[in-house]
Formats: structure tokens, C-alpha cells, sequence
């Protein structure tokens, strides 16, 4: 009986370890998986005019946008010059106490480069990307938007995408061409932090669903 009894614990602790090794292969292969997504919706973009693009914040410097904030920024600006989209609705508050909402500093970045501040929008309240496009779509909602153009980094795109589906919003993607996010030491960090975040929000979707 002992032998027996043996044996079981035995085939018991096989199949947790089976188990165990299973359930991080499989954590690994959905990681490498997303990533690779997030990194195949990078080249995705849409020429579809709008009613608006929805520059999602970045951080600032005082009175300017960090470099990455200005790339996307400089972006929209092309999309606005071409005729793709008739205004610009910036997002972003304030990271910090006494430190300028992004959205501002983005309106007058575009004004100061030529965008008539009648066609500007913003929201100041947002601290995330999910924020963002909430409080993007109740402005836009105000001034009559029905269609967007999303701008941010490539890297951001794909998530960007999942929320504004998830708010049912008319949006298509316009990735910046360039990006501060040139080498593979920087985009590592920022594909890793999108792969994480994108995991949780479709965790979140199949708790809430």
C-alpha cells in the first residue's frame, strides 16, 4: 500500500509540473504572439478622410511637446495641410501638479505651425490612451464629429485601434512615419509595455464579456 500510495504522488507531481510547464509555454507562445500583431499593425494605415484626428497625449516639456508628442503632432498637421481630416482634437491632461495639459500644448504647437484654432479640439482630463479616446469621443460628439483618423506612434497603434473599437467609434489608423523611437533599444521597451497592456485589456474583455 505504501508502494502504491508512492506511485500516486509520484504521477501526481508529473502532472502538476505537465501542467505547470504547459501553462508558461502557452503564456509565452500568446506573448510572442501579440507582439507580433502589435508589430504587423504597424504598417497599417488609412487614407480615409475624417471628420477629425485624435492625437493622443504625450508627455510635455514646459511649454513644448516631448519629441515623441511632437512627431504625432507634426503628423495630424500633414493629414490637416492634405485635406484628410478638417480638424484636430488633442488629448492629454497634466502629468504633474502645475505642469501644462498636453492637449494645450499641442493646440498651440498646431497653431503656431499654421492650423486656424477654429478647426482645434481638445480634452484635458485623460491620463491614459483608453482616456483619451473616451473623453475624445464625448468632445467630439459635441462639435459633430462622426468619423476619426487616430494618430499616435506605430508601436501604439494596434491598442489604440482595440479601444476605439471598443467605444464603437467610426475610427481608422494613421500611424506617425516617424517616430523617437528609432532604434531597437527604445522600441523594445515601448513593444513590450504595448504587448503587456494589450494582454490585459482582452484579459479584461473575456472577465467583463
Amino acid at each position: 500500500m505504501e508502494g502504491k500510495s508512492r506511485t500516486r504522488k509520484i504521477k501526481s507531481r508529473h502532472w502538476l509540473i505537465i501542467s505547470f510547464v504547459s501553462l508558461v509555454l502557452l503564456g509565452v507562445i500568446w506573448t510572442i504572439t501579440t507582439a507580433s500583431l502589435i508589430w504587423a499593425y504597424t504598417d497599417d494605415e488609412s487614407s480615409r478622410q475624417s471628420d477629425a484626428a485624435i492625437i493622443l497625449g504625450a508627455a510635455v516639456e514646459g511649454d513644448n511637446p516631448s519629441p515623441v508628442f511632437r512627431e504625432r503632432i507634426e503628423h495630424a498637421i500633414v493629414l490637416y495641410r492634405q485635406g484628410t481630416i478638417s480638424h484636430l482634437l488633442f488629448t492629454g491632461g497634466s502629468g504633474i501638479p502645475d505642469e501644462r495639459a498636453e492637449a494645450e500644448v499641442g493646440r498651440d504647437y498646431a497653431v503656431a505651425h499654421g492650423v486656424d484654432p477654429a478647426d482645434i479640439q481638445m480634452e484635458t482630463e485623460s491620463r491614459i490612451t483608453e482616456e483619451n479616446l473616451v473623453n475624445s469621443l464625448r468632445v467630439g460628439e459635441q462639435a459633430g464629429f462622426h468619423t476619426y483618423t487616430i494618430v499616435s506612434d506605430p508601436l501604439h497603434m494596434k491598442r489604440a485601434m482595440k479601444l476605439a473599437k471598443g467605444l464603437g467609434m467610426d475610427a481608422v489608423p494613421s500611424p506617425t512615419r516617424t517616430t523617437a523611437y528609432q532604434t531597437w533599444r527604445s522600441q523594445f521597451p515601448f513593444l513590450a509595455r504595448e504587448t503587456i497592456l494589450y494582454m490585459g485589456y482582452m484579459v479584461k474583455g473575456w472577465i467583463d464579456g
